[in-house]
């Protein structure tokens, strides 16, 4: 009996050419002048043909938080302690987070996955316990994790999507925290679009200017270091197990088995679009599946979008991970959805339609 290949082997679903046609036509009957509406049209489009539905949705939301902890901490590359992680966890489960608040708000189902903290938990209840490690190794002097590693991220994050779908979600949405993370999602990005890490690292949670240089430096270490390893045709895979985190990692695994369910991404900032970047560099065709919403006060985050031809929606200035900037956007689809499925078209309102 034939054994089956990994999940991030398979490649996604097509968008549905029958609804993107439907949706164009649909647009193009509603009383405004075409294209008036910008980006909202295009938005209604495209989530119509992914969720094969001639009235697309996003009432049901699912965010799902990935939490973990990264050896390169121990290179002084944040400004605050790996104790924040776990507390952090704890924040989000008891409300106070900002994810948390937006997910309120927004009526959504808010999921935090837990794949391994350097300090014990204070809390447990209402966490999904996935750990893998106690954080991943030192990146600048070690491969961040091993390919067991980086596989269980990656099933962690289709996991997490197979219970949102479970949960019948119409959109997903990926959050990420762990003290040191955008010092490896900048590693990640360095070796997928072979730039420096003056071009990508910012300055993360706050790291003032002798911090950043640091910051620099050991990326330029670890560059280095795993030189020949994150080389080799540019393979995604190794990148992440050289350089990534437990949490950037599942977030390509759950953006590539949201693409394979047919759910549609809502992609966050800097360190979802590096996991994005990787994602879609194993299966270009999930591109077709991901909105980006917000382009991140993190200085690399232009550069990522721009290698991922995304435009995204919203430029707040935010920097804060969590998934928040996605959760923000989260009104703009379903104000385009609202606007594609409730307006009158020229027809029905007796309206004389223009050339």
């Amino acid at each position: 009996m034939p054994v089956s290949s990994p999940f991030w082997r398979q490649s996604p679903p097509s968008l549905d050419p029958d609804f993107l046609r439907q949706g164009r036509q649909r647009q193009a009957s509603l009383t405004k002048p075409a294209g008036s509406l910008g980006q909202l049209e295009q938005l209604a489009i495209t989530l119509s043909a992914q969720q094969q539905r001639s009235r697309p949705a996003v009432d049901r939301v699912r965010i799902v938080v990935f939490a973990a902890d990264h050896g390169v901490c121990s290179e002084g590359v944040s400004a605050f302690p790996q104790e924040v992680t776990g507390q952090m966890i704890a924040n989000f489960v008891n409300g106070g987070a900002a994810i948390s608040v937006l997910a309120r708000h927004l009526n959504a189902e808010l999921e935090v996955v837990n794949l391994g903290t350097a300090h014990p938990l204070p809390i447990h209840d209402g966490v999904v316990m996935a750990e893998i490690a106690p954080g991943t190794a030192n990146l600048a002097t070690a491969p961040a994790m091993s390919a067991e590693q980086l596989q269980a991220a990656l099933h962690a994050g289709q996991s997490a999507v197979q219970r949102a779908a479970r949960t019948g979600a119409e959109l997903f949405i990926g959050g990420e925290m762990g003290i040191g993370n955008t010092t490896a999602a900048a590693a990640v990005a360095c070796a997928l679009l072979d730039l420096a890490p003056e071009a990508l690292a910012g300055p993360g949670t706050g790291l003032d200017a002798d911090g950043l240089r640091r910051k620099v430096a050991v990326l330029h270490r670890a560059l280095q270091r795993h030189r020949d390893t994150v080389t080799e045709a540019g393979q995604p895979l190794s990148v992440l197990a050289s350089l990534g985190g437990f949490e950037v990692a599942a977030l390509a695994g759950a953006f590539l088995a949201a693409a394979q369910a047919r759910l549609p991404v809502l992609v966050d900032g800097f360190i979802a679009s590096v996991a994005a970047l990787a994602a879609t560099r194993l299966q270009p065709g999930l591109a077709d599946w991901l909105h980006f919403a917000h382009q991140s006060a993190e200085p690399g985050h232009v550069r990522v979008l721009t290698a991922l031809d995304a435009d995204p929606l919203l430029r707040l200035g935010m920097r804060l991970g969590e998934g928040s900037g996605a959760a923000v956007a989260v009104g703009l689809l379903r104000q385009a959805c609202a606007l594609h499925n409730e307006m009158a078209s020229f027809e029905d309102a007796g309206i004389s339609k223009g050339p």
